[in-house]
């Protein structure tokens, strides 16, 4: 039965899969109530199936029966009031609102699952619809449904008292909506008269005169996050900010929004779980299914709704949205002991007209991960492509008689090439198996690879990689575009695979979590950004790390429950203490 305000019960039908008339409408033919009389699934103008949620009894039978696998069917936990907002009949719907408070507040939850639907929905760029698609509300007609508190909200922003700036998630549009140089377009945005701060902030001092379409993605968002923090608002949303930022950048862009904070409403989205926690003093955790549905829990600290996230248990709410907890281990992964050499490389040399590179020899062991930390265009995609030998090196030839896989930094979506053709022979099918379930592959299998999300993009080409039946494996940048969760499951699949399995791997990220989770050794890159960069030997973890952290400034310390790496508060006491003592990553254990 639904309850007063809403349904129990959720039907999405993907329509991108969604073959119409050519499987004879199987959900059709074999739908129970169909069969009795009833209208549970018709078809609309456009010849797509339409499933009522009211009618269908949740039996679960075409889900199975459909041939494309387009069709879930949800029973949901327990009664919820109407969704503030869905897209369409059988699509993905938002139930609740993260409310602004003083200070930064932080969204974080899986992919699909809301949280950019629910900054659009505050920064008003689209309206609650209550799930009533034909019917255009008024601003009075929406405040009646909607709790005091948001009331409240949406009475000032339509009453045009509360102003908005928004970066958005897509900041591949902005040289579709703006031809010129970046700086004309910072100061056109310069409502604040702080173009100078947000120039140095945002280390904007390089792109300023170039012409905003020939800018790459790293130079794009931090012009966009610059964009909107010049803006004059009373609230600004920022959607994924770290996004193609290296650490260095992550962490001057988290220093200014939260000095932004200090003087407004700050709502942050982002997976990099560092500095997520590190910029957040509220937090709501979205939850649901992805593509289908997503919940608001109430407000949180950070620390606790970050926790809780992690453990998959909302306290308060006293609901459990996961099966498991997400893991930190105290010890990490530590470095190979008494193994034997896998892979040596000499010292490299490669110039370029503007861009020279060098490394130390250096060398990687059996079972053995090795993270590659520096900033960005510094030479680490170099690197790898020289050991991959998609580039070779000036002055010498590498010797590798290693089976190599290789996940680039960019993946092409080649045309007409769909997603099960990519996996073929030469590949190991337990590992197969395991990458497509864990991250979520089987469902994308029959869908075109130009069609793709960039995350589906990223999860399909890191399940690619990791079945190769290889020696070495190499992966650039494999975080970018992934949630929490999915950066994890990578980081589990990897270590897997590597692990007592005599192979090894480079992996290039600016994720700390992600490389603390996995790496064995680091290899930091030094120089200067864009013009050279210089490659040292892998060391062990913490002299690396150490070595890292120091240069950009931060140290590290881990949650005393969820055992997660934590960023210490600039000059606080931990901060100093550890700073003194030299061990900017962690104390040891």
């Amino acid at each position: 039965m639904a309850g007063e305000f809403g349904k129990t019960r959720i039907a999405i039908i993907d329509r991108e899969l969604c073959i119409k008339e050519k499987c004879g409408y199987q959900c059709m033919k074999v739908c129970p109530g169909v069969r009795m009389g009833d209208e549970t699934v018709t078809v609309d103008t456009d010849g797509f199936p339409i499933i009522s949620e009211t009618l269908c009894t949740g039996c679960g039978i075409c889900p199975k029966k459909c041939p494309v696998d387009c069709i879930t069917i949800i029973n949901l936990a327990q009664e919820m009031q109407f969704p503030i907002y869905q897209y369409g009949e059988n699509m993905f719907r938002l139930y609740g609102l993260p409310l602004p408070q003083k200070g930064v507040v932080g969204l974080i939850g899986k992919n699909g699952i809301g949280k950019s639907t629910a900054i659009k929905l505050m920064a008003a760029h689209i309206m609650p619809n209550f799930a009533e698609f034909e019917t255009k509300f008024t601003p009075l007609e929406i405040m009646k449904r909607l709790s005091p508190e948001l009331q409240n909200y949406f009475r000032t922003l339509h009453e045009k008292k509360l102003k908005v700036s928004l970066k958005p998630q897509n900041i591949g549009k902005i040289p579709e909506v703006f031809a010129g140089k970046a700086r004309k377009l910072l100061e056109q945005s310069d409502e604040r008269k702080v173009f100078a701060k947000a120039v140095e902030a945002f280390y904007l001092q390089e792109i300023l005169d170039k012409d905003v379409s020939v800018l790459s993605g790293g130079e794009l968002q931090r012009l966009a996050i610059a964009v909107a923090y010049c803006k004059e608002a009373d609230l600004y949303y920022f959607d994924e900010p770290a996004a193609y930022l290296d650490i260095k950048q992550r962490l001057a862009a988290a220093r200014a929004l939260k000095e932004l904070a200090e003087q407004k409403s700050v709502v942050v989205i982002e997976h990099d779980l560092a500095i997520f926690d590190y910029l957040s003093d509220y937090v709501h955790v979205f939850y649901g299914q992805e593509n289908a549905y997503g919940v608001v829990s109430g407000v949180k600290a950070a620390r606790s709704g970050i926790n809780e996230y992690l453990e998959g248990f909302l306290r308060e709410e006293n609901t459990r949205f996961r099966d498991h907890a997400i893991m930190f281990s105290a010890a990490s992964a530590e470095q190979s002991v008494n193994r034997k050499t896998k892979f040596s490389y000499p010292a490299l040399e490669k110039k370029f007209d503007q861009f020279s590179f060098t490394s130390e020899p250096g060398s990687i062991m059996e079972g053995e991960i090795v993270g590659l930390l520096g900033e960005n265009a510094i030479g680490k995609s170099l690197f790898i492509k020289m050991i991959a030998g998609v580039e070779q090196p000036d002055n010498c030839t590498i010797a590798n008689m290693l089976r190599v896989s290789y996940k680039p930094q960019y993946v092409k979506a080649e045309e007409k090439v769909e997603v099960q053709d990519l996996f073929t022979s030469g590949m190991d099918a337990q590992v197969a198996e395991a990458a497509k379930r864990r991250l979520n592959i089987n469902s994308l299998m029959d869908k075109k690879l130009s069609t793709l999300s960039g995350g589906e993009l990223q999860r399909v080409s890191i399940a690619l990689a990791l079945s190769k039946d290889a020696d070495i494996y190499l992966f650039d940048e494999p975080s970018a575009f992934l949630d929490i969760e999915q950066r994890l499951e990578f980081a589990s699949l990897l270590q897997h695979l590597i692990v007592d399995s005599k192979k090894c791997a480079f992996v290039i990220d600016h994720d700390l979590v992600l490389l603390d989770a996995i790496s064995s050794r680091m290899a930091i890159f030094e120089g200067d950004s864009g013009k050279k960069g210089h490659a040292i030997a892998p060391s062990g973890k913490r002299e690396g790390m150490n070595k890292f952290l120091r240069g950009v400034g931060i140290t590290l310390r881990r949650d005393k429950d969820s055992k997660r790496p934590r960023i210490n508060k600039p000059d606080s006491a931990l901060d100093r203490e550890q700073k003194e003592a030299g061990e900017h990553y962690y104390y040891a254990n």
